[in-house]
């Protein structure tokens, strides 16, 4: 079943810059009725506020401050949908001295902020009538680039945790999306060598709200997700998409 953003109350980490800002402009001019910039400083989306036309509200959310996300689904109680963007990437392959010590850093944002955010605003989203809940992976989760191998394993295993979301928040009516881009045009992308090839954050937020829009689970935005897709849809569609015989989900 597809979700239409316009109307709705939606809530975007890591709202401040790059893919998340886009992605909440995007959701003002699709019309949103309201949107939470959930950052870690608040003063950093001023202006988003001052350009919104009181369609956009700042709230403070740190993914590796547990007691941070539980005071912001207290206070955004009142929303639909929720789009996790924020996330971290240290350039470290297997071998540096560093790699367990960026590991476990990208995990604690990546992973188990995920599951925080999840699990505080699972029944926010039952209450407001189930809603959707999109998470920004990667196409890093599929395949592991040794540059930033820490990384990589970190997405893996949001991947994961995304589809074990999939089938229990589907039975309170919950639409899980999982974003798969490839190289974005942000300071992430600058970041890990990739400017050349990256591609504007734009065709995120599309793919999202189209997505969303198809009742999609998975979204590939850009032309390397797109080529990553073309090998792994089928796989996909047999095995990651459908509930198997034996879990524990109902399918509505």
């Amino acid at each position: 079943m597809g979700f239409e953003v316009k109307g709705k109350i939606a809530l975007v980490t890591g709202a401040n810059r790059g893919i998340g800002r886009v992605i909440l402009e995007k959701l003002v001019s699709e019309g949103a009725s309201k949107v939470y910039a959930a950052v870690r400083n608040p003063g950093l989306v001023a202006d988003l506020i001052a350009d919104s036309a009181g369609r956009v509200e700042s709230i403070q959310l740190d993914l590796g401050d547990p007691d941070s996300i539980i005071a912001a689904a207290a206070q955004a109680d009142d929303v639909q949908l929720l789009i996790n963007n924020a996330g971290v990437l240290k350039m470290a392959n297997p071998l540096e001295p560093g790699a367990v010590a960026a590991l476990q850093h990208e995990m604690e944002i990546n992973v188990y902020g995920l599951m925080r955010i999840a699990q505080a605003f699972a029944p926010v989203l039952a209450k407001n009538g189930g809603g959707a809940l999109v998470q920004l992976n990667s196409v890093a989760s599929l395949k592991c680039f040794a540059d930033f191998a820490t990384y990589s394993a970190s997405k893996a295993a949001a991947y994961s945790i995304t589809q074990g979301l999939k089938d229990y928040l589907n039975k309170q009516g919950t639409a899980v999306v999982s974003v798969h881009p490839g190289p974005i045009a942000t300071e992430m992308a600058d970041s890990a060598g990739l400017a050349d090839i990256a591609e504007p954050a734009s065709l995120v937020a599309d793919a999202i709200i189209h997505g969303l829009a198809d009742g999609q689970f998975h979204v590939f935005p850009d032309s390397m997700a797109r080529n990553f897709w073309q090998g792994y849809e089928e796989f996909a569609r047999a095995l990651i998409e459908p509930v198997m015989a034996g879990e524990d989900a109902e399918v509505g």
